[in-house]
Parts: structure tokens; sequence; C-alpha cells
């Protein structure tokens, strides 16, 4: 099968910072234990930024990291796009913070906010520019600091969240992972289930609203659950069906790394073995945009992927917002 030879991931990296929040240490902040945390969602430890580290430190560093592996120069970036949340500031973007530091004179730089599906919103954006021919090398950034969002004294979510970044450079030639398709989808009907109520320009910040706590993230927790699996299998499903891919065609599924249960069901759906499914929830929780680009470099680095293998990333996230993305390993030549 003769594929053409389109936009590709040529190099990832991955940044975490070194503070562990562990179940335990959570133990002894609000009322909860190991055990529970661990069986409702399968998180043990997640990584903290220090006070002084923000959304673009994290970012820069995985930056680095995915430049070096693609072995291409700042030079050659042509835009940047970064997927988060927890920008460093409304504005100026976190892409153009990243830039400067970078020094990537060349580039563009964008944000993109998408919530937890930001790096599948990133990666069709990049895509779309290489396949069109506007531009040859797109960096994109997925970094988060849910830490500064999260309200520690909510057991409900702040047992869930963690820091994070991830970085992926996309090219129009070189050896790597062909993104064959993208398929997104959104519900903003269903906004309120997931958000951080004030901040904004509907409900300024005011001293009310820091009293009030509207400064911390806010989350229908079973609300998110029935809609995550059900929006994760269809844009899935729609994802392999343009790629002209069977189920049985899938060599592992990377899948957002929000609760072991909405992963477990998804690759339930597909049929995906255990040992098929890339898992970093235990060791990270959830990093929301930056999750799903975490656990892709750890696989990359960690596992011999091997020509025509395919990746399935899929995800979802506030707004509501979903995705999911193919992706197929080439050496550089027609599979």
């Amino acid at each position: 099968m003769n594929i053409p030879q389109k936009a590709r991931i040529i190099g990832t990296g991955s940044y975490l910072p070194e503070k562990i929040l562990s179940n335990h240490d959570l133990e002894k902040m609000v009322d909860t234990s190991d055990e529970w945390i661990f069986t409702r969602t399968g998180m043990k430890e997640r990584r903290i930024a220090d006070s002084k580290e923000f959304t673009s430190d994290m970012g820069y560093q995985a930056a680095l990291r995915a430049i070096e592996a693609a072995k291409i120069s700042v030079d050659e970036i042509d835009l940047i796009v970064v997927a988060t949340l927890t920008p460093d500031y409304v504005f100026p973007s976190t892409a153009c913070l990243l830039q400067a530091r970078l020094k990537a004179v060349n580039a563009a730089a964008i944000d993109v906010q998408a919530a937890c599906t930001g790096y599948v919103y990133a990666l069709s954006q990049a895509k779309a520019y290489i396949d069109s021919g506007l531009y040859k090398n797109v960096l994109i950034v997925a970094s988060e600091k849910l830490s500064s969002i999260v309200n520690y004294k909510d057991r409900n979510t702040c047992v869930l969240f963690g820091d994070g970044a991830a970085a992926c450079v996309v090219s129009c030639k070189g050896k790597g992972l062909l993104i064959r398709d993208v398929r997104l989808g959104a519900d903003g009907e269903l906004a309120e289930i997931l958000i951080l109520p004030a901040g904004g320009c509907r409900n300024p910040a005011t001293a009310e609203s820091v009293c009030g706590e509207m400064h911390y993230l806010q989350m229908g927790g079973k609300e998110v659950f029935k809609h995550a699996v059900r929006r994760m299998e269809s844009a899935s499903k729609q994802c392999l069906d343009s790629a002209g891919l069977a189920e049985s065609d899938i060599s592992w599924l990377v899948p957002h790394q929000a609760n072991v249960r909405i992963i477990e069901a998804i690759a339930k759906r597909f049929d995906v073995p255990p040992e098929r499914v890339y898992l970093t929830i235990h060791k990270y929780g959830n990093t929301s945009a930056s999750s799903i680009g975490i656990a892709l470099d750890e696989l990359l680095r960690e596992k011999e992927i091997t020509e025509g293998e395919n990746i399935l990333l899929t995800a979802f996230g506030a707004g509501l917002t979903w995705g999911a993305s193919v992706l197929t390993w080439t050496q550089g030549e027609p599979l």
C-alpha cells in the first residue's frame, strides 16, 4: 500500500518536574486514602512543578529534547504551536514566550486551548500546515501546570492532576510517525461540567471570586466519564475508517491518561490487549494536554516500533473536546 509521504512526527521529547506528590502525601491533606485513589483512578503519584517553574519553562525543556531527537536546528522551525489550559499569561501567548527562549527567529507562534485534547488538536493543525506545503517543520509543545488551578482542599479533583510537558517536531520528510489521519469533535453545550469559573472577562478576578474559590477547576466527574468513553470511541473509529485500518491493525493504544477505568473501557471496545496499552497514569496522573505526548515519548524511547506499526492516540477534555489520531511508523519510503 502506497501512503503519500506527508506530515510525520520525526522527534519527541518530554519533561516532568522533580517533586513527587504521592497518594500517601494526599492522605495528609484531604480525607482520602491510597487505596481509594488507586482503585478509582489508577494513580499512585503525580509530579508538581516548583513555585518558580512555569508552563513555558517545562515546555522549553520538552522542546529542546524533541528538537534534538528530530536532528534539526531551531532556525528550521516555521511554526510553534503550544497546547495548554494553564498559560503563563492570558496574553502574550505561551508560544511567543517559548519562541523567544528558543531563539526560533523564523517561527510564527500560536497557542491552542482544547484542554486535555490539546495535543491532538495541535497535531491536526501541524498536519494541515505541512500537508498544504505552507510550512516544513512545526514544533508542537503541550505543557501544563495544573497544580496552579487545583484546589488541594477538594478531594474529588486534587488527587487527579499533575504537571508536565511534551513536545514533538512534525515535518514534511524524514523517518518517524506518519500522521495518517486526525478526527476532532466538540460540544460546547456541556461546557460547564469541566470549567475554571473565574479569570476571564465573564468573571474577572475580584476579592469575591478569590474568596469563593472560583479560580480553581471544577468538574462533574460522573458526567465527564460518561461522555469521555463514548466520544473517544467514536473519534477513534472514524480515524481508523478514514485511514483504511481495522481495529486489529492497532499496534499500540496511547490514550489520554485521565482515569484507568476510561482507558480500560476504550481498550476493551477496540480489543486491544493490556500489554499494548501504554500507561503513565500511575506515575504522573492527569497532565491534561501533555499526557498523550508524554506517554508517546516514553513509548518511543522504551519500545522498538517497527515499520508499518500503527499507534492510535485518543483524548477527551473540557469544552467538551475530543479527538483521535492514527500514526504509522515509516522509514521515509512508501510503505
